[in-house]
């Protein structure tokens, strides 16, 4: 379905997990991000950028490797794609893969398109590195600490719209899978990156579409609250306050493994293995 729609801008969400998927239209250019879930759900983006293109280059921003991001890759082959370095060189590329086809299989899934990891056409190495094209600029920071080859991209023409990936949502609360330290420091960027640029629309890899700078810095310190109150529990070996987790996140039973993932990691983090 279409979670947010306005001329430049269209968030379509998956019935699962709430995952988005946005298409950016500029003067200059087309931008999918991040194609997902269901076939049907790809090929609703797939009508969606038809009727829009009008011509127009096509450009495909993966946020990150996680195989639910890159699932409707092969949907979109005319499309320039654009990833981080860590992106376009993952050596788990092949592991990736294979998760989408043991997902697919495992739900009787076919899609009308081949599966494979993204080739990455425009790969972006440094913080601030910018894509110009036209009076559209790409511009793009390393974002890791949920994966490790995650990126933030801001779009700016006449708007800024921020393609956060799998941060800053209202429904989840930080998935660390990479590291606690970078996803810590990730969220100091994403507060210097909300005070210089001020986006006007920052799009969430789950949940809804956020409006306005205010609620961009509410997901932010609720991130670092999270990050904070996980350090203080963990290095002082004292239960973590899920009273107060479950109340702020609705899904207890499918989110709660990613709690206890996240205490695992930091554990192994601060014992240095």
């Amino acid at each position: 379905m279409i979670q947010y729609s306005q001329e430049s801008v269209c968030v379509f969400e998956s019935a699962l997990y709430r995952t988005t998927s946005t298409v950016v239209q500029t003067p200059d250019l087309v931008l999918i991000v991040d194609p997902n879930w269901l076939p049907q759900e790809v090929a609703a983006i797939e009508r969606y950028v038809q009727q829009i293109a009008a011509g127009r280059p096509l450009y495909l921003l993966f946020t990150h490797s996680d195989y639910d991001h890159i699932i409707g890759y092969g949907a979109f082959p005319a499309a320039k794609v654009i990833a981080s370095a860590a992106f376009a060189h993952n050596p788990q590329s092949a592991a990736i893969v294979q998760q989408i086809l043991d997902w697919d299989a495992g739900f009787y899934i076919e899609r009308p398109y081949p599966i494979s990891y993204p080739t990455v056409d425009v790969v972006m190495h440094e913080d601030g590195q910018q894509v110009q094209i036209g009076s559209t600029r790409i511009q793009s920071w390393q974002a890791p600490g949920h994966t490790d080859d995650g990126l933030f991209t801001i779009v700016s023409w006449e708007e800024q719209v921020w393609l956060a990936g799998d941060y800053l949502s209202n429904i989840e609360f930080p998935f660390v899978y990479h590291s606690v330290a970078a996803y810590a420091a990730t969220l100091d960027k994403a507060a210097y990156l909300l005070a210089q640029y001020e986006p006007s629309v920052l799009v969430p890899g789950h949940g809804d579409v956020a409006r306005d700078t205010a609620e961009v810095h509410r997901r932010i310190v609720a991130a670092k609250r999270y990050v904070a109150e996980l350090y203080e529990a963990v290095r002082a070996d004292k239960a973590f306050p899920e009273d107060e987790l479950w109340q702020r996140y609705a899904f207890r039973k499918g989110m709660e493994p990613y709690h206890r993932a996240n205490e695992a990691l930091l554990r192994k983090e601060l014992a240095g293995a």
